[in-house]
């Protein structure tokens, strides 16, 4: 019997609550060899946006916010704690949606999200975590600390949760990337039936990062995953690839 093409998603239990200054990269490594699932040359690792962050200091205590009349204005028309939209605002390049208590932004990475990705969430009561500053620079920083590991050359995505237009529920996708090529294009090659793709290109590094989501979860403490089995192209661009022109951008 021929084995189809496959490829193994394994979630790195037992990760120690992060604070800042802590080494992500070692708490990974150490945690994955703990379970039986040592980090190898070759894998891809997903790591949930949260403790980069926290790792980061990307936390902010909103009684040390001081909103301003733009951020207390909006708050009294979305039923929202002017703090909390206050640091939205400052984590965004612009406004993009506001309306029924929902305040979608284009953060200052260009990544159009809800809150400018601004989570409550599993951090301490009246604490908020922040995207890290520069994704790509964060993922590009764990890659190298694990490379200093004998046998262990990953790849890395950086992942958060995104809402999508016209689908209900949430998915993981890449905000920060390291060693390979986010997009997949098949533009000008012929399908089976001699036609040429005009517009199949595949945000590759989003869908592993959705495809790592199940095993970690929201609830799970499990914040990073292996993704295993898979050959990928090299590529150091980051995840700039993944954000759409604006002049090609029907939907802004």
């Amino acid at each position: 019997m021929i084995a189809g093409p496959r490829y193994e998603v394994i979630g790195v239990a037992g990760i120690p609550e992060v604070r800042g200054g802590d080494d992500v990269a070692r708490l990974i490594a150490e945690a994955a060899a703990r379970q039986g699932t040592p980090l190898a040359t070759g894998d891809l690792l997903v790591v949930g946006q949260k403790i980069i962050s926290k790792a980061e200091g990307r936390i902010v205590r909103l009684t040390d916010v001081t909103p301003s009349p733009i951020a207390q204005s909006m708050a009294a028309g979305l039923a929202r704690d002017a703090r909390l939209v206050e640091v939205i605002l400052r984590e965004s390049r612009r406004v993009v949606r506001m309306d029924r208590g929902v305040l979608i932004t284009e953060t200052h990475h260009g990544w159009v999200c809800a809150n400018a990705g601004v989570d409550q969430s599993n951090v301490d009561v009246d604490c908020v975590a922040l995207l890290p500053e520069d994704p790509d620079r964060s993922a590009r920083a764990l890659r190298e600390t694990l490379r200093a590991r004998p046998g262990v050359d990953v790849l890395v995505i950086v992942a958060d949760t995104f809402g999508r237009p016209w689908r209900e529920g949430l998915t993981n996708v890449a905000i920060g990337l390291a060693g390979f090529a986010p997009l997949r294009s098949y533009l000008g090659e012929r399908d089976p039936a001699g036609r040429p793709l005009q517009a199949t290109i595949l945000a590759l590094a989003d869908e592993l990062a959705a495809a790592a989501e199940p095993v970690m979860g929201k609830l799970d403490r499990i914040p990073a995953a292996i993704v295993r089995g898979l050959g990928l192209t090299p590529s150091e661009e980051g995840s700039k690839p993944l954000l759409r022109d604006p002049a090609r951008d029907l939907f802004r």
